[in-house]
């Protein structure tokens, strides 16, 4: 499908910052620094499930969601990564991935929902991006 019928929610566009663009998904940093979130969005059009992509494209988010995983936890060490794609509010398809550590703000429960965000700080949004991004790109 052509990237350029592909456009990314309103809502994933206010609450996230782009820290790069892999082969499938786009990966988003949730500007929530009571957690460290990133968001996966593949650059289709029109999808809301995971079943809806190709096998291909399947494989692809599967492989992409882990390399994330493995650098969001090298990057904010946490005790448990947790991976989710919901979708109940925001339909276009895209995949969670969460740094948690018990005492977390909304620990032991899930994050969506849980009191109001807390905005990085810029410096800091744009450190942990700058490290994220030359994690998942070398």
């Amino acid at each position: 499908m052509n990237s350029a019928e592909f456009a990314l929610d309103p809502r994933l566009a206010a609450d996230t910052r782009l820290v790069v663009s892999l082969s499938l998904c786009d990966v988003l940093l949730t500007d929530d620094a009571r957690y460290a979130w990133l968001v996966l969005v593949p650059r289709r059009r029109a999808m809301t499930e995971v079943t809806e992509l190709s096998d291909q494209d399947q494989a692809t988010l599967w492989r992409e969601m882990s390399h994330v995983a493995v650098a969001l936890r090298a990057a904010v060490p946490c005790e448990k990564i947790n991976i989710g794609a919901l979708g109940n509010i925001v339909r276009q398809l895209h995949v969670h991935v969460i740094a948690r550590n018990t005492g977390d703000a909304a620990w032991p429960g899930p994050v969506w929902g849980h009191g109001k965000a807390t905005a990085y700080a810029s410096s800091r949004r744009e450190a942990l991006i700058a490290q994220l991004r030359k994690m998942l790109t070398t």
